[in-house]
């Protein structure tokens, strides 16, 4: 587990070091209450990878698709307004979750009997009204 301290204008600082402690993970999760930040560390982190999109938070969509200038895919859900996780089955998250490609989930809570067994949990919890506090955390889950 890693602990990371940030201001809201050094969110870019704070994206780098969730790419470099995610390492090779594909999902991440980022969890946090309501204007914790995780929209804006997602913004802060799709353009660490040159992505070319415009990113915004798929609340009615529930998912985005992203491309950055390699043509790398990434995926952004929002599962906030999901009232039956089983809904999440119906747009194929698991075929998002095994595609290899990156996928950004906010929300994630709603779903969580749906969540891989391996994931890249990103905590973000405010200590101010300007200083947030990642928790960045590799997770496996046996079956």
């Amino acid at each position: 587990m890693t602990l990371f301290t940030y201001e809201l204008d050094e969110v870019e600082k704070a994206a780098q070091a969730v790419i470099e402690a995610a390492a090779n993970e594909k999902v991440w999760v980022f969890q946090g209450d309501m204007g914790a930040g995780k929209t804006t560390l997602i913004k802060a982190v799709s353009r660490a990878f040159s992505v070319t999109d415009q990113v915004s938070s798929p609340t009615f969509g529930i998912v985005n698709h992203y491309e950055n200038q390699s043509g790398e895919i990434f995926y952004h859900f929002d599962f906030y307004r999901i009232d039956d996780p089983t809904e999440a089955l119906d747009i194929g998250i698991e075929e998002y979750f095994y595609s290899g490609n990156y996928c950004w989930l906010e929300w994630a809570e709603k779903i969580a009997a749906f969540l891989p067994e391996k994931f890249f949990l990103i905590r973000i919890t405010n200590d101010s009204v300007t200083k947030r506090i990642l928790t960045l955390q590799h997770i496996e889950n046996a079956s």
